[in-house]
């Protein structure tokens, strides 16, 4: 994956980010004691933390990679697809609103939220929700969330 601009941030900005995406998550993979560089890249902003990709910045609001959620399990923002989506997420579709089995209630519109499938809870995607939560389970017809990075993109193959 390509950046640029990549530059170190001070103790003091790092703790405030991982405050951010702690409290939007529930949980963080790094602090203000590890090494966070931010970049640009061509569709967002990245945050490195100890050399690894764990974040990502869009809209100006902070999200987890999958990477990143793999180093911390956050409990907040979920949203839960049967495993007929799966084959779809991996190729990079949005989430719609017929293949969700369950979400966070407390989801709103425009919110950062992760994508997991049911059988495992092993995370697929990560986007933005065009809905609510309560109305993504409920909902027959119509797109949930819009993907910004799911298993097998530039983003996922750049800690490989």
């Amino acid at each position: 994956m390509e950046y640029r601009k990549r530059r170190r941030i001070r103790r003091k900005e790092a703790r405030k980010l991982s405050d951010e995406i702690r409290e939007r998550w529930g949980d963080c993979p790094f602090s203000g004691d590890h090494q966070v560089d931010l970049a640009e890249g061509r569709d967002f902003g990245l945050i490195f933390s100890d050399g690894k990709l764990v974040g990502l910045i869009y809209n100006g609001m902070a999200f987890l990679t999958l990477r990143g959620i793999l180093l911390c399990s956050p409990s907040k923002k979920w949203v839960t697809v049967d495993m007929g989506a799966v084959k779809f997420l991996y190729n990079g579709a949005d989430v719609m609103a017929p293949g969700i089995v369950d979400a966070d209630i407390e989801i709103r519109e425009g919110d950062p939220v992760w994508v997991k499938e049911e059988k495992h809870g092993k995370p697929l995607a990560v986007g933005i929700a065009l809905m609510e939560g309560g109305e993504m389970v409920t909902s027959r017809k119509g797109k949930a969330i819009k993907t910004l990075h799911h298993i097998g993109d530039k983003v996922w193959k750049a800690d490989e």
